[in-house]
């Protein structure tokens, strides 16, 4: 699918966001570098651009660098140094730290983005790329030239920030390697789940309540191994009194085991998400469904919004319209070009 679509799609949402901050994740988008991981970055001079450089070469295999081609429009402004490059992680390097490619990737960007004053990395996976900046989505997608990328998947968001500023790191959707999220709401659990997370290494520099949980989903799939319908389960956690009328003992005692275990990565407070990474998606309400989500299907295709109108605008024909229950996922993947 091109990016044109989903472009249109957030046209009917425009009154949701207020311009400081749109964004896009597309996966599938770079078939011809889909073995290396995809640095996309933003830089506030050529001279820290060239410092970074330096650094990426001790660690990498750069094999292509370039700046990501944009289109000027009078509705973005102010925009940093925008730079991609194709890398893999030198062998050597990861023999002396002793550590899989994965967690290597995710320390060097976490690395940059806290001790790099001015550069930035917000999108690192493979085949995949994240495009985000400081105004409108459908503003954000045409200085992006989103039209000319095609891809399996696309997700979108428009920010409407109320209590962090908005900037150009700031918009989503906010990545580490592959995954990444878009959200709709306020996480109150934010401290709690800060604190927790920052333990494993992982570092919120962002000034908003959604990078957390980026770095959660990163922790429970990836570090402990957990499904990603687990992971949901920690995130969206059901209540004591739910998990005690269960009646299936081994469903019963998954549940307490996830809510005894990671007591502090319970998001609390009005939240949608939904989770992109390589092979699919997850959607995924709070457990009191306080913010809204729609889906819809049509042939091979499935859908996902906030609002049926933005379904609409992609598949006018959209068939099996729903809402899923709260803390109940959503999980789309993708096998051989059809969906399960």
């Amino acid at each position: 699918m091109s990016g044109e679509s989903i472009i249109n799609a957030m046209k009917p949402m425009h009154d949701r966001s207020n311009g400081l901050g749109g964004g896009f994740a597309a996966y599938g988008i770079y078939p011809e570098y889909k073995d290396f991981y995809a640095l996309h970055m933003f830089f506030d001079a050529r001279a820290t651009r060239k410092n970074c450089e330096v650094f990426l070469k001790e660690h990498f295999e750069i094999v292509k660098s370039e700046i990501i081609p944009t289109r000027k429009i009078p509705a973005i402004t102010d925009e940093p140094i925008i730079w991609r490059y194709f890398v893999a992680p030198l062998k050597s390097v990861l023999a002396s730290l002793q550590l899989d490619e994965k967690e290597f990737v995710a320390r060097t960007v976490m690395k940059i983005n806290t001790e790099m004053p001015g550069a930035y990395v917000f999108s690192g996976g493979k085949n995949m790329g994240t495009f985000k900046a400081v105004g409108f989505p459908e503003d954000v997608g045409e200085f992006y030239k989103l039209e000319e990328y095609e891809g399996y998947l696309w997700t979108a968001h428009g920010r409407y920030p109320t209590n962090t500023p908005g900037w150009w790191g700031g918009a989503h959707p906010f990545t580490l390697l592959d995954y990444s999220i878009v959200h709709n709401g306020e996480i109150s659990s934010y401290d709690a789940n800060r604190r927790f997370i920052e333990m494993f290494g992982y570092k919120c520099t962002l000034q908003t309540d959604t990078e957390v949980i980026t770095y959660i989903m990163d922790y429970l799939v990836h570090r402990q191994g957990l499904t990603l319908g687990e992971a949901a389960s920690v995130i969206a956690a059901p209540f004591w009194s739910t998990i005690e009328r269960k009646t299936d003992i081994c469903d019963k005692e998954k549940h307490i085991y996830l809510r005894t275990m990671f007591p502090s990565l319970l998001v609390t407070g009005p939240f949608s998400i939904v989770l992109g990474f390589n092979g699919g998606l997850m959607a995924l309400n709070d457990r009191l469904k306080l913010r809204s989500m729609v889906v819809g299907e049509k042939d091979d295709k499935v859908f996902i919004a906030s609002e049926e109108a933005a379904i609409r605008t992609m598949e006018p024909a959209a068939e099996n319209i729903w809402s899923p229950a709260g803390g109940e996922p959503v999980i789309v993947r993708v096998k051989d070009g059809a969906y399960e």
